[in-house]
């Protein structure tokens, strides 16, 4: 069986290091000094994304009260707890909406619902820390009401989108001609990593930190890193594993070098490719075969979640499949079984006796 490497491990290591890096300089610069100690509280229990994630919607909340309340202040470091603890339920509601159009640092900036709940679930969480700690005597944050969310439409590729996809990635049918120019190039790539998408649900940042020896063509299995940094062994069918060779095959007859030496997807120039390049190559298939939806690499990934749900009927097998810790998150899954649920029915209730009799 194969194991993750090393280097494999030093990709997610990278990451942590970029985001950490930018935690530290938003703390130095952009957010008041005693958020260090609330950072420092949260640093085992969340991913170091999770906390920049926290880091930046605070940096648009200090932001907006130095701006609209504490207009004195020239700087987000200005801020005291004794400032934190004067903040109304009233202000808090007055930044919620604030986010609905703002400006900050030249550019506009359009926040949705599930977009505000989730800055106000970050200052909460800031304000909860140090009401508990004592360092603050109320906690106003909690009795704001978070923003109601409706449900997002389920957007995936249905029946023949699915092959259709596969087969545009293979082809190049309506590409333009300057896409075709590349497409010659990097076509098998493309395919591998569309029908993986498809063929097992991986995540886009457990794609794009594959490694060559994180593949086992043996019993057909990878190697994936979860969130959090979990390791799990997933598998594939044979259609994935002839992309995956087809892919790994054209590889080394390239005989050049890469950076590093062991990433499984390459860009053109050779480096490991990265999220914002495999973000657009499945745009710019999906947007032939399917204009009006927006397929993205999580789109792909719902659309194999639904398929197996439909091939299993077992919501835990498909939480498990895709690294779901929570049941709940894969429920969203169920939608498709509704509607297949929905459109049996039709014609199971009589309006009319079989003999025609109206009596």
């Amino acid at each position: 069986m194969a194991t993750s490497s090393k280097k494999n491990s030093n990709y997610y290591d990278e990451r942590n290091i970029r985001n950490l890096t930018a935690i530290e300089q938003l703390l130095k610069d952009e957010l008041p000094d005693f958020c260090g100690d609330y950072f420092l509280s949260i640093d085992s229990q969340t991913s170091t994304l999770t906390r920049l994630n926290y880091a930046h919607d605070l940096k648009i909340f200090f932001y907006f009260l130095r701006t609209k309340r504490f207009k004195s202040y020239s700087s987000s470091k200005q801020f005291t707890l004794n400032d934190l603890e004067s903040v109304t339920n009233y202000d808090i509601e007055m930044f919620l909406a604030f986010l609905s159009h703002y400006d900050f640092n030249g550019k506009q900036h359009v926040c949705n619902d599930r977009a505000k709940a989730r800055k106000l679930s970050s200052v909460r969480a800031m304000f909860k820390y140090f009401f508990n700690r004592g360092l603050i005597g109320v906690d106003n944050s909690a009795k704001v009401a978070t923003p109601k969310l409706h449900e997002k439409p389920i957007i995936r590729l249905e029946g023949d989108e699915i092959f259709n996809i596969i087969d545009v990635a293979e082809s190049g049918d309506g590409l333009s001609p300057h896409q075709r120019v590349f497409h010659e190039r990097d076509k098998v790539r493309d395919s591998a990593i569309i029908i993986l998408f498809l063929g097992t649900g991986i995540r886009i940042s457990e794609l794009v930190g594959l490694n060559n020896e994180d593949i086992n063509f043996t019993d057909n299995s990878f190697v994936v890193t979860r969130k959090g940094g979990g390791k799990s062994i997933l598998y594939f069918d044979d259609d994935v594993a002839s992309a995956l060779k087809r892919y790994i095959e054209q590889k080394a007859e390239c005989d050049l070098p890469s950076s590093p030496a062991d990433a499984l997807f390459l860009s053109s120039q050779r480096r490991r490719i990265t999220v914002r390049a495999v973000e657009n190559l499945v745009k710019k298939y999906a947007k032939i075969v399917s204009p009006l939806k927006k397929i993205s690499p999580h789109k792909l990934r719902s659309t194999y979640g639904t398929a197996l749900y439909r091939a299993t009927g077992d919501i835990y097998v498909v939480a498990d499949v895709l690294g779901h810790k929570d049941v709940n998150t894969t429920r969203k899954h169920y939608a498709a079984i509704t509607e297949d649920a929905r459109r049996s029915v039709v014609g199971k209730v009589k309006l009319h006796s079989d003999d025609g009799d109206d009596n």
